[in-house]
């Protein structure tokens, strides 16, 4: 098994920046294209309910590091862990994270670059997203109609 790199160990896995009422999550792992990992997925959920029950947030802005928004789950931690319960498990984290997402009392935005595979793909989808070339936030009515 591959050790953690010195990133991985020391830097946050989610990043958050609040101002004029708009949280900016930061998926940090830009390095190897943010993967939803076990434990981004655990800090990601963590913002997420925070950001839920903080009445000064109006917005919030789905990002990753780097070149890429993200590459999907974290394949060299699921050859890891082989298991039907582990795998199992790691599916309802990313569900129930994806679930919170969509629920947020805030409208989000996801600011995608380059790559955006698996989950991730989904997640900008369900969220109020446009492309950041025009830099004009949507509703989610609007990225649905």
């Amino acid at each position: 098994m591959n050790a953690p790199s010195k990133t991985e160990v020391e830097a946050p896995y989610v990043l958050r920046e609040d101002k004029d009422g708009v949280a900016t999550l930061t998926l940090n792992r830009g390095d190897r294209m943010n993967p939803l990992s076990t434990a981004m997925l655990s800090a990601l959920q963590a913002e997420l309910d925070r950001v839920a029950k903080d009445g000064d947030t109006k917005v919030v802005v789905l990002a990753g590091a780097g070149k890429h928004f993200c590459a999907g789950h974290d394949l060299r931690e699921m050859r890891a862990h082989p298991g039907k319960a582990w795998q199992k498990a790691l599916f309802e984290q990313c569900s129930e994270m994806m679930l919170s997402l969509v629920r947020l009392p805030q409208p989000v935005i996801a600011r995608v670059q380059g790559v955006a595979v698996a989950a991730t793909a989904r997640s900008h989808i369900d969220t109020s997203w446009q492309p950041a070339a025009t830099a004009t936030p949507c509703t989610r009515a609007q990225a649905h109609a």
